[in-house]
């Protein structure tokens, strides 16, 4: 099986490619995969978290997940707050 192991950083990523058998696990993968584990809390495979023991399947990517460093809606409120680029120019012609 191949499988695929990402670990990401806010503007940069791994990512090793695995070939596993059948029955390989998430913690499995992972130390295979040689990747650091500092400041990693969590895995995920397809965006949903798992546990080390889940089992893989063919094609699995398992995510690496590292705390947030902002919580979402903190970060959209901010955003929604700042002015919007052109506006309050309307009807300065």
């Amino acid at each position: 099986m191949r499988v695929e192991v990402v670990l990401a950083w806010p503007r940069r990523f791994e990512s090793v490619a695995l070939d596993v058998s059948e029955g390989t696990t998430v913690g499995e993968a992972i130390e295979l995969s040689g990747l650091a584990l500092d400041g990693v809390v969590a895995f995920a495979l397809h965006g949903v978290r798992v546990e080390r023991e889940a089992a893989l399947r063919d094609g699995d990517r398992i995510e690496l997940l590292r705390p947030l460093q902002a919580d979402p809606k903190d970060a959209r409120r901010r955003r929604a707050a700042r002015p919007k680029p052109g506006a309050g120019l309307a009807g300065l012609d």
